[in-house]
C-alpha cells in the first residue's frame, strides 16, 4: 500500500469515529446526581414547604392538559397577587365575618405551570368512589353521614372530624399543601428517615431496614411506613391506617375532596431530589373498597431554609370543643325552655 491510501484510509476512519462518538452539548448536560450523606445514601435533607398555588383536581374543561397556556398562567399569577393585596387590609371591606382565620394567615403560595395536584388518572380528577363507599358514607352514624366540620349535630366529639378536633389530619392532609403550615422538614440518620409536617406538628420516624410492617391488627392515624431507596428515590410504602381519616378538603373529607378512605389503604411515596433547590414527592394511593382504580398526585417541594416551622398550637379538647358542645346544649335548653307549657 502507498502512503496516499494508507493517508486516505486514516482520514476515513477518523471521520468515522467522529460520528459515532456522542457530542456532549450544553443541552445533554449529565442528570442531576444529588449529594450524598457521610453514610452514602442520597441526602434530601433540608425544609420543603409545599406551595398553595395548585388544584388539588383539574378543571374537566382542560382534558388531560398538564400546564397553563401562558394566558391562563397569566390569569392565575393575576388572582395570587389580588388575594395577597387583600390579606394586608387593615380592615375588612365586607360585612361577612367568616369562621376562619384572618386572611393574613393564609398562605397564597405562588403561580406555576401545573393544572392540577393529581397527575394519574390523566385527567387529573379523582376516580369514582365504589358502591361500597357511597354505601359507607350515606349510613354512618346511624344514616348522619360521615363527621365533616362543626356544622350540623353536636352531641359529642365524634359528631366532628378529628382535624377539627386537632388530633390529625392524616399522612397525606399533613403533606398536601392547604391555608396555612406547609412546612415540611426532611431528616436522616443511618437506616432511618424523618419526614416531619408543620400541619399538626406530624412526624414519621421511617426505618429503612427492611423490616416487615407491624400486625396488621394495629391500626393508626398516619399508618405504618417502611422506606427503602431505589437508585436516588426513596420509596415509601406505609399501610395499617384507621379508617377515620380522611384525605385532602382541609381535613374534613366528607363530603367534598378525595375524603375518607378505609382500613385497606396503601400509600406509596416517593421522594426524588431534582436539584439542589427541587424535590419531587409523589403518593399513590391504593384502596379497592374506596376508589375504584389508584390514583397519583405529585406535588413539587422547593426548599427554603429560611422557612420558619411555627408550632400547631392545638389540641383536642380545646376551647372551641368545649364552646361547641356547650354551645349546643345552651341552645338546646333556650329551645326547650321557649316551648310552651301544655
Amino acid at each position: 500500500m502507498n502512503f496516499r491510501a494508507f493517508f486516505s484510509l486514516c482520514i476515513i476512519s477518523i471521520v468515522a469515529t467522529a460520528l459515532t462518538v456522542p457530542v456532549t452539548t450544553h443541552a445533554q448536560e449529565a442528570p442531576y446526581s444529588p449529594p450524598r450523606t457521610p453514610w452514602g445514601d442520597p441526602d434530601i435533607q433540608g425544609i420543603w414547604p409545599g406551595n398553595t398555588g395548585v388544584p388539588m383536581q383539574r378543571s374537566e374543561d382542560l382534558g388531560e392538559r398538564t400546564t397553563l397556556t401562558d394566558e391562563e398562567f397569566a390569569e392565575r399569577a393575576a388572582r395570587i397577587e389580588e388575594q395577597a393585596a387583600g390579606d394586608l387590609e387593615e380592615f375588612v371591606t365586607s360585612d361577612r365575618v367568616g369562621l376562619g382565620p384572618p386572611s393574613y394567615w393564609t398562605e397564597r403560595g405562588r403561580a406555576v405551570r401545573e393544572t392540577s395536584l393529581i397527575i394519574d388518572p390523566p385527567n387529573g380528577r379523582l376516580p369514582e368512589l365504589t358502591v361500597e363507599a357511597l354505601r359507607y358514607r350515606d349510613e354512618a352514624r346511624d344514616g348522619r353521614g360521615l363527621p365533616g366540620a362543626w356544622q350540623g349535630e353536636a352531641d359529642r366529639p365524634e359528631d366532628m372530624n378529628i382535624y377539627y378536633r386537632c388530633i390529625t389530619r392524616g399522612l397525606l392532609g399533613s403533606v398536601i399543601p392547604v391555608i396555612y403550615n406547609n412546612g415540611n422538614q426532611i431528616l436522616q440518620a443511618p437506616g432511618y428517615v424523618v419526614f416531619r409536617n408543620e400541619m399538626i406538628h406530624e412526624s414519621r420516624i421511617i426505618p429503612l431496614d427492611s423490616r416487615p410492617h407491624v400486625n396488621s391488627d394495629i391500626k393508626m392515624y398516619m399508618g405504618d411506613s417502611r422506606g427503602h431507596w431505589e437508585g436516588d428515590t426513596l420509596v415509601v410504602e406505609t399501610r395499617n391506617f384507621t379508617d377515620k381519616v380522611a384525605i385532602g378538603s382541609n381535613g374534613a373529607g366528607y363530603p367534598g375532596g378525595p375524603g375518607y378512605h378505609s382500613e385497606d389503604l396503601v400509600v406509596t411515596e416517593r421522594f426524588t431530589r431534582l436539584s439542589d433547590d427541587t424535590l419531587s414527592y409523589t403518593a399513590t394511593i391504593e384502596d379497592d373498597k374506596t376508589w375504584v382504580e389508584p390514583w397519583t398526585l405529585q406535588i413539587r417541594l422547593d426548599r427554603d431554609d429560611d422557612y420558619k416551622m411555627f408550632e400547631y398550637a392545638c389540641h383536642e379538647a380545646n376551647y372551641a370543643m368545649y364552646d361547641i358542645l356547650s354551645g349546643a346544649r345552651a341552645e338546646e335548653a333556650a329551645a326547650e325552655a321557649a316551648e310552651p307549657e301544655e
